[in-house]
């Protein structure tokens, strides 16, 4: 298992944190996902290798940014 930390700019509240939790938990490989609006972190677990890039693209993708 491995664990990827990213800084997200953007998340104001839980909801936030779900949306960005059940759009990576979608991505094959990813086992667990913790998010905080507070710190601006997202902790993602994997079981395999998994891309950065799609990862990164998925939380672009739902309007947040990348630190």
């Amino acid at each position: 298992m491995k664990e990827i930390t990213f800084e997200v700019e953007g998340m104001m509240c839980e909801g936030c944190e779900n949306r960005v939790k059940n759009a990576l938990s979608t991505i094959e490989g990813i086992t667990n996902v913790e998010a905080n609006h507070k710190t601006g972190k997202v902790v993602v677990t994997t079981d395999r290798e998994v891309e950065i890039s799609v990862i990164k693209e998925k939380i672009i993708d739902l309007g947040f940014q990348m630190l």
